[in-house]
This record gives C-alpha cells, structure tokens and sequence, in this order.
C-alpha cells in the first residue's frame, strides 16, 4: 500500500498529476480542489489510496489524510467505487459529506453527479454508524453554501495557473463561466472543465 507520496510536481492535467519521486513519476488521479493546490516544479505531499483491479493499479491523491479516509470509507457502501467517492469528495468537503450521512441529508448527497435518491439513501443506510465524529453547527448549513459559493471560483481559478495558464487568462475564464451559473451551483469539476474548454478555444 502507497499511503502516500512527496516529491516534485512534474505535471498537471485536469483529472491528475504526476509527481516525481526519486527519479520514478507515479500518475496520480486527483479531485480539482487537490490539483488547486499544487505547482508545477514545487514539492507537494499527497495522502494517497492504491486501488487495485485485475486490470489497472491505480494512485487517487488527496490533500490530507482526512480526505483519503473518507474516500476508502465510501468504497465500503455498495455500489460505490473509487471514481464516485472521489466525485463525491470534488463536490463537498469531509465535514459536510459526514455531516449528510449523519443526519440523512440525502438533498446534499445527490448534489453529487452519478449519485441519485436511492444511492444516497444507500449511503445512509451503510454508513451512518460507521461515518466517525461530525461537527455540528446551527450556522454551518446556513453559512456554507454562500462560502461554496465563493470558493469555487478561486479553486477553479487556481486549477487553472496550475494547468499552466496565466493569472489573468484564468480570471477571464472564472468571469465568463460564472455568467453562465444560475441557481443551484455545479459541481467544481464541471466548473473547471467548462473553464478549460473556454480557454482551449483561445490557447
């Protein structure tokens, strides 16, 4: 088991990274709130989860140990695999994600793409005495959609430097993308991946 890896950022794409590790680069698939925070030629340290199939062996990254936890924990759900509980972990922090399976929040659950009413109330089911501590707060539903709201962009934005744009081509794609946003909010993956197909169309 790789549990996790430190050495230089050698690559950025919007669903990894390669980070090179005593001369070997080992690909890593990230969530973009992850990849928002490396840099290329920087050093960076990454929880890591190795999942293995008869096919493939694959690294996912993670920012923290917190995060990587909370992902091999969501495998545990039936009909959760790793690509669904890094998609869930790309659009809602740990704490809030612990937070809806505790208190059967299945609205914030389905905010997920791939995951739908039955699939949440799953994960209710599975892991609601297995999710760990949660934090509690009467302001916390009411004040984080408005601090989603205003992260996104700047995660968005900083996925964008780290794919190699430049600072103002980013925040004239953040711009343009954010017109388009009406109602409820995308995920940050769509959002980026939006940002990125503006951008190709000019590079």
């Amino acid at each position: 088991m790789i549990a996790s890896v430190r050495g230089t950022v050698a690559a950025v794409s919007p669903d990894g990274a390669v980070i090179e590790v005593g001369g070997v680069g080992l690909a890593v698939q990230c969530a973009p709130g992850t990849l928002a925070g490396l840099r290329l030629g920087a050093e960076a340290r990454l929880a890591t989860s190795l999942v293995v199939r008869e096919d493939s062996l694959t690294l996912y990254g993670f920012a923290d140990d917190d995060e990587k936890q909370l992902f091999e924990l969501l495998q545990t759900a039936s009909g959760v695999g790793p690509r669904l509980a890094q998609a869930v972990l790309a659009v809602h922090s740990p704490d809030t994600v612990r937070r809806a399976i505790a208190n059967a929040d299945t609205a914030t659950l389905t905010r997920v793409p791939g995951i739908g009413k039955k699939g949440a109330e799953r994960l209710v089911l599975e892991l609601r005495d297995r999710i760990g501590p949660v934090s509690v707060g009467p302001e916390d539903t009411a004040g984080n959609s408005g601090l989603v709201r205003g992260a996104w962009q700047e995660q968005v934005r900083q996925g964008l430097v780290g794919l190699g744009w430049t600072a103002s081509q980013a925040d004239q794609a953040v711009a343009a993308v954010a017109e388009t946003v009406d109602g409820v909010l995308p995920p940050v993956p769509v959002l980026l991946r939006q940002a990125i197909r503006l951008l190709g169309k000019t590079r």
